[in-house]
């Protein structure tokens, strides 16, 4: 939601950091589920959740995707730059045990720039799960797109948002947060991540066997969901 996605997408190096994906039940979705239980029929639904990803200030002007069973389509076209979509749970890490879960949700609103070099390796991802593959057929897959070079690194400035109430990444509704992509393989000590009291965790994305991601994502957790509440007063955060 992974993301993504989501996130995304639902990312590998916050498997020990943060709970969302990392804490589904151990070999609990080995498989991929039927593809309509990935989608949400009513496509109204579908947008209002996506939106919910950003301030409205933000996400009322931005363009919308939603999922079919072909891939994600446009269902609004927006005009300032920012796409939102809820991710699913095929962008989380490939060794997450919540891969396959088809309750993830992860809204989603990217700035220009992330739309332009981010979006493009969620929607593969995407296209390859909904085409029946395997995770270790996806996994090939992209590191072929990687090393052709088929998808290169982040723009600067390339970002998104995750403040939706109703986000479900795997152990309920984690905190809101910012990510940030950064292009190749970046220190997280020069961000100030992972480090005690430090409000901003992040590293690279390793692919097992071998092979990277080409950026470094960093989150910042922010106190207030996108309609202004406090992360805090959500029953559900966590």
């Amino acid at each position: 939601m992974r993301n993504a996605v989501f996130a995304g997408l639902l990312t590998s190096v916050l498997l020990a950091a943060v709970p969302p994906r990392a804490q589904a039940r151990a070999g609990a979705y080995e498989k991929m589920a039927p593809v309509e239980q990935y989608l949400i029929a009513d496509r109204d639904a579908e947008v209002a959740l996506a939106r919910s990803a950003a301030p409205p200030s933000i996400s009322k002007d931005a363009s919308v995707l939603v999922l079919t069973p072909r891939g994600y389509v446009t269902a609004a076209e927006g005009t300032n730059g920012f796409l939102c979509f809820v991710d699913r749970s095929w962008t989380s890490d490939f060794d997450d045990p919540g891969f396959w879960n088809p309750r993830l949700r992860g809204p989603t609103c990217m700035n220009a720039a992330a739309v332009r070099s981010v979006l493009p390796l969620v929607r593969r991802r995407t296209d390859l799960a909904l085409s029946q593959l395997s995770r270790e057929q996806i996994l090939a897959r992209l590191k072929e797109s990687i090393a052709k070079k088929e998808f290169g690194p982040p723009e600067i400035g390339s970002m998104s948002y995750m403040m939706s109430k109703e986000q479900d990444l795997g152990s309920g509704h984690w905190h809101p947060h910012l990510m940030f992509y950064v292009p190749g393989e970046t220190n997280p000590a020069s961000w100030g991540a992972n480090l005690p009291s430090s409000p901003v965790f992040g590293g690279g994305q390793d692919l097992p066997g071998g092979g990277r991601l080409p950026w470094t994502i960093f989150f910042v957790p922010i106190p207030q969901w996108s309609d202004g509440s406090s992360a805090e007063e959500h029953p559900g955060a966590k």
